[in-house]
């Protein structure tokens, strides 16, 4: 992370602006757009100067919120890989799938605000995780571990269509067990 002026953020300022971003997501999921910046930085242990001073708008912490929630997930994907078989790294991603889903849904109100005030949260986000996605499914096709015949968008429908049907975090368990069907059903070669 970098400030403005292009120069990396200090370790402590790096940790202070993840709090904050962290600690929006779960406020704004929990309290919507009635949640006060004064109670997130109070959350986050930062002061509301630190948090005024990361983004000097709602929209802007509520955007930041959700990108950087997107770029967790995405930049997941590499590092899954590196600590674990194909077939279980892609597993794992879907898990967090499902948690960047469900912060986003929980944050929709806020996001709506924002897409309101003219701004586009959303864009290049189904490129980035297309991306990672494409990443994993080439590394498990490649071992053999999964089919060959489904492609990044298919797969993208299907995790999609869980984090609605079961994104709510009462509904977790559920949705695992989901992710663990569709897995399965990647499992054997090729079609037929």
């Amino acid at each position: 992370m970098t400030t403005e002026t292009g120069r990396p953020l200090r370790a402590d300022a790096r940790r202070n602006r993840e709090k904050i971003l962290s600690t929006a997501v779960r406020v704004f999921a929990e309290q919507g757009l009635d949640a006060h910046l004064e109670y997130i930085a109070k959350e986050a242990g930062v002061g509301t100067g630190t948090l005024y001073r990361n983004f000097p708008t709602r929209e802007l912490l509520i955007e930041a919120a959700y990108r950087n929630e997107l770029n967790r997930l995405c930049e997941a994907a590499p590092e899954l890989l590196v600590a674990m078989p194909p077939r279980e790294a892609l597993r794992a991603w879907m898990g967090r799938f499902i948690d960047y889903a469900t912060a986003k849904l929980g944050m929709a109100d806020a996001l709506r605000a924002v897409v309101d005030s003219g701004v586009n949260p959303y864009a290049h986000s189904r490129e980035l995780m297309m991306t990672a996605l494409t990443s994993l499914l080439d590394a498990a096709t490649a071992t053999g571990s999964i089919r060959s015949d489904i492609s990044p968008a298919d797969m993208f429908a299907a995790l999609t269509g869980i984090a609605l049907a079961s994104g709510k975090p009462e509904q977790r368990e559920q949705a695992e067990r989901l992710l663990d069907l569709t897995l399965d059903g990647l499992r054997y070669g090729t079609a037929h």
